[in-house]
């Protein structure tokens, strides 16, 4: 009889969690309650594919710490970030706005000596500075890419602590190229012998943080440059991927492995402090995987493109004392969600916050909310260039690569295979109406970088390899 009992149960949990409320049941709240305002760690990795981790089915990289953290907690399954490559994207993460109402559109330009006015302005009040109010001490660690000259570095937007590089690349081994690609700690150069390789560095800085004795709750920004280009690792994690018999994808797993090892690291450390229950641990990537090695299947596209396989990453967050476990929530939300997510859960008033943009997600995590966290979600790559908007299950993509407007129904088509948008003119009316409605509200990018002319260019170069395995003289007719 219990046999048959606890069967019923373990198969109505399992239908409740496909169901259309959302998938999430929160524990009863303790952290809030007591006083304790929790540990926070964002993660975020670069370049890295949605297939590329195991709780999203990949089968070659392995990464059981990751896997085993997101089974603690929700994975969201339509997780997107707010622009389709690097520093717009954590623009977006770090200011909870759509960066393109403060003009960051682009990368920094790579060839020019970028003044104050590139990268993410003083004026706009990163997560950092609102979680310094709520009396958190706060840490930078890793790639930095939100403004190249010292006034725009860490320590002046809300950090007390900073390990890392400013710029949007960086050798592993830490070898210095210039001061944009130079490992810095608070501000002073770091001497190359003391560096190893840098995922591993990074670890270790944020470990040295964690088990700092201090009676302030923490706030780390750990941002990896793995497994973003150039491709190295270390003996150690090429041994776990050798049954990788793609020499890049071996590389490139062997860069994802090791963040995954050193969070299995992290992890430790917060259990042997006793702060892993009462530590919020999030965990994505910054746009999608990198046209070379990555995986975003079964998604299409990658990093630069607003298809899924741009925006769509891996995407969860684990708080053990108020989130419970092995949930999914397969509503739409976005990496600007995490701004008043986080603060809320420090004790912070996100309706003071009145700049903010993304939804607090704790209420729809514990079901207080049965709607979606968004009405519509919209995307602008450099000035508009491209676009999309996504209502409900319809997402409209003004694609400079396919040089026309695309529309696609992602329940009926989430792999955006079919485009439907002739066959429904009304629909994307109202959508492009929509967008210019938001978008009006935006302000013209206030620098450039070549995304655009490399588009086209991997576009042409996309059509015309294709267009040499024909043979027309024979290829005329179908079979």
């Amino acid at each position: 009889m219990k046999t048959k009992l606890l069967t019923f149960v373990i198969i109505f949990a399992f239908l409740s969690c496909k169901s259309d409320k959302p998938e999430l049941l929160a524990k009863p709240s303790k952290g809030i309650k007591t006083g304790e305002k929790p540990n926070i760690i964002l993660v975020l990795t670069d370049d890295q594919g949605w297939a590329d981790v195991g709780f999203n089915g990949c089968t070659d990289i392995p990464t059981k710490h990751l896997d085993r953290m997101a089974s603690e907690g929700v994975i969201f399954s339509q997780g997107y970030v707010s622009h389709p490559y690097c520093s717009p994207s954590r623009a977006g993460i770090m200011t909870g706005r759509y960066q393109a109402r403060f003009g960051h559109d682009c990368n920094m330009p790579y060839q020019l000596e970028n003044d104050d006015t590139v990268g993410t302005p003083l004026s706009e009040k990163m997560i950092s500075e609102a979680l310094k109010e709520q009396g958190y001490r706060t840490s930078a660690i890793g790639k930095w890419h939100l403004g190249d000259h010292p006034n725009l570095h860490p320590p002046k937007q809300g950090f007390d602590h900073w390990f890392g590089f400013p710029g949007g690349g960086m050798n592993y081994w830490g070898t210095a190229k210039d001061p944009i690609h130079m490992m810095y700690r608070n501000g002073k150069p770091v001497p190359e012998d003391q560096l190893s390789y840098l995922t591993n560095d990074f670890t270790e800085e944020a470990i040295n943080f964690i088990s700092k004795k201090d009676k302030k709750p923490f706030f780390i920004y750990l941002a990896y440059n793995a497994p973003h280009a150039p491709d190295h690792a270390t003996k150690q994690y090429l041994e776990n991927t050798k049954h990788i018999e793609y020499a890049g994808r071996s590389i490139y797993g062997a860069m994802v492995n090791g963040v995954d090892h050193c969070m299995g690291k992290i992890d430790s450390t917060l259990v042997a402090n006793n702060m892993k229950d009462n530590t919020i641990v999030v965990f994505l990537s910054d746009n999608g995987g990198r046209t070379e090695h990555a995986d975003n299947r079964p998604f299409r596209g990658h990093k630069g493109m607003i298809f899924e396989g741009g925006i769509r990453v891996p995407f969860f967050i684990r708080w053990p004392e108020q989130i419970a476990s092995k949930l999914v929530f397969e509503k739409p939300v976005i990496s600007l969600d995490l701004y008043p997510t986080l603060l809320a859960a420090a004790g912070g008033d996100i309706s003071l916050e009145t700049q903010l943009e993304g939804k607090d997600l704790l209420p729809y995590i514990n079901q207080e909310k049965s709607e979606q966290p968004h009405d519509m979600l919209f995307w602008r790559s450099v000035g508009g260039f491209e676009y999309a908007v996504r209502k409900d299950n319809y997402k409209l993509y003004k694609s400079a690569y396919k040089d026309k407007i695309l529309l696609f129904d992602l329940k009926k088509d989430s792999y955006e295979r079919n485009d439907i948008a002739e066959a429904n003119l009304d629909i994307v009316k109202e959508l492009n109406e929509a967008y210019k409605k938001w978008d009006s509200k935006n302000i013209a990018p206030k620098w450039f970088d070549p995304h655009q002319e490399n588009v086209l260019k991997e576009e042409r170069k996309l059509q015309q390899t294709r267009l040499k395995s024909i043979n027309l003289k024979k290829d005329q007719s179908s079979f």
